[in-house]
């Protein structure tokens, strides 16, 4: 039996909640607390439920909620029942979610009952839909369930389901273009992306042999870390790494609300003694930075020890000004995606010393190819795509065709290449690009927005920025950038050409900078949402007529 057949996320979670504390907290919201033993009897409920309503191993459950333990209890509900994960984003109204019912043929949905009316509207056309399940006080509509009850219907059932490594989880990712792909990961194949539970304080770093080792230093060890997922559940970053600590003993942190607050997350810290902290770069740090700023002493972030972030940049300027208020944090820069985990990484602390931005050490198991698919030389300055052999997806669900496409076999060998450029330094470190699909060919130039990006961002006057190419007769695509102003602040326009002009080359200068309010530019995951900043400079550009030249 090879190493990605022996791992089950069902098998793996039954055998930890087996060894650990049974009143010992696995799932802290807020003020509300889940221990193992209710974890357990909850999920394998719901397991049984959803097969006592017409699901099968294999079926797809699809989860449409905010950050909650419903989210949780409901994973570990599908790894034991053998279900397959489905991330809808809750941002998502009726065509959107219906096309995500729809592509990913989900048979059960658990949703908020925040969203009651929009699930009432599109249900009559989500027809491979078996059962409807509200989480959430009050009364289900007459088509629903409800997931209290459902949780509590059957916690001593006998799951009779025959698990094994190939059970699947999806992620579904939006990219920069396109309808969203599902992603399917192998449970053998997420396991041994996120190091078999290497990362599990109870493996101190090394990797278990078998599954039997890793539950068994987990009971060794005790509970593992308070681990806060201050980011969305329903995106990569923070479910993976969720699953990650989850799997091996650790606590999850959430809390709720529709958006991330900075003070809100610095009192969670300190009130529910995490450990450790995820977020998506400079979206979630800037303003915990800025809170930290007004706010001198009123946190103490004594248990805190790592912040981590994947997904975007994540800047050095903001680091810097967290390590300043306590010097005592790691703070973890991952570099990957949801069609691969390990790209990449960045540390910056006290002992580390300081990283630059969008600078990584590249994985073992990643090369970086040219288009052509030639791999590229360290040093040579020519730019290439990351890509990661070992375990990785099966591709994405129901598209061979850009599965061909992102996993293709190279000598033999088959990758990940989701498409993020970067160049290889010559002693064999990363500089991040960014993603091809939103390169921008400017008189012939090629421009990585968040180059420009993390340039506009370092002026005193701007909160965040994004940069797009529109259509343009002179230059082919003219950069545009939209940015949010500082609380307190205005956006010059001249003034941030010439802070870009001072600092990068003239053909990367925008053409123009739009004004935005910051909540514009961002998905709740603190992902760039380049779909909304370019209708916003659309408008402006139809407002205000050409761009002027740089």
């Amino acid at each position: 039996m090879t190493d990605d057949e022996m791992w089950s996320l069902g098998d793996l979670i039954e055998g930890v909640e087996a060894v650990l504390p049974p009143d010992a907290p696995a799932l802290v919201h807020d003020d509300e607390v889940v221990s193992w033993s209710a974890l357990a009897r909850a999920s394998r409920s719901l397991a049984a439920a959803f097969a006592a309503r017409g699901a099968k191993p294999g079926d797809k459950v699809a989860f449409y909620m905010r950050n909650q333990p419903a989210y949780m209890l409901t994973l570990a509900a599908c790894f034991k029942g053998a279900y397959v994960h489905v991330n809808v984003n809750y941002r998502y109204l009726d065509d959107e979610l219906l096309y995500i019912l729809d592509d990913s043929d989900a048979a059960v949905v658990v949703y908020a009952a925040e969203f009651d009316e929009r699930i009432a509207r599109v249900r009559e056309r989500a027809g491979k839909v078996r059962a409807w399940v509200r989480v959430g006080p009050g009364e289900p509509p007459a088509f629903a369930e409800s997931f209290a009850a459902l949780a509590g219907e059957r916690p001593d059932a006998a799951l009779d389901v025959a698990r094994s490594a190939d059970d699947l989880l999806f992620i579904y990712t939006g990219g920069t273009t396109g309808m969203p792909k599902g992603v399917m990961w192998r449970h053998g194949d997420l396991w041994g992306a996120l190091g078999y539970g290497a990362n599990a304080r109870a493996n101190r770093g090394a990797r278990p042999a078998t599954p039997a080792e890793h539950v068994a230093n987990v009971k060794a060890h005790g509970v593992g870390p308070r681990q806060y997922t201050a980011c969305p559940l329903m995106h990569g970053t923070g479910l993976l790494t969720a699953i990650g600590n989850f799997v091996g003993g650790g606590v999850t942190l959430t809390t709720g609300g529709e958006r991330f607050e900075a003070e809100a997350a610095l009192d969670f810290v300190d009130r529910a003694r995490a450990e450790s902290m995820v977020i998506v770069g400079d979206a979630f740090a800037r303003p915990i930075v800025d809170a930290l700023d007004a706010h001198p002493g009123r946190w103490s972030l004594a248990s805190l020890k790592v912040v981590m972030s994947s997904g975007v940049m994540w800047s050095r300027e903001t680091k810097d000004a967290l390590l300043a208020h306590q010097p005592n944090l790691t703070l973890a820069d991952l570099f990957g995606s949801s069609e691969a985990v390990g790209f990449g990484s960045s540390v910056t602390s006290r002992k580390a010393g300081k990283g630059r931005t969008a600078k990584f050490r590249i994985g073992d198991d990643c090369r970086v190819f040219t288009e052509d698919l030639r791999e590229v030389a360290p040093g040579s300055g020519e730019r290439g795509f990351i890509a990661r052999r070992g375990p990785i997806p099966l591709g994405y669900y129901k598209d061979p065709e850009k599965s061909a496409k992102t996993f293709p076999t190279i000598g033999g060998v088959r990758y990940s290449i989701p498409g993020d450029w970067c160049t290889v330094e010559a002693d064999g470190t990363l500089t991040l690009l960014g993603r091809g699909s939103a390169c921008i060919n400017t008189a012939g130039e090629k421009v990585y927005p968040e180059e420009v990006e993390e340039v506009l961002k370092q002026h005193p006057d701007v909160a965040d920025a994004l940069v797009v190419g529109l259509p343009d007769p002179k230059w082919g695509q003219a950069v545009t950038a939209v940015v949010a102003a500082r609380r307190g602040r205005a956006i010059d326009d001249a003034a941030l050409r010439a802070h870009v002009r001072d600092r990068l080359a003239g053909y990367k200068t925008p053409k123009r900078v739009v004004a935005a309010e910051a909540a514009l530019l961002r998905a709740p995951n603190g992902k760039p949402d380049y779909k909304a900043a370019r209708a916003l400079a659309e408008r402006a550009a139809a407002d205000g007529g050409a761009a002027d030249g740089a």
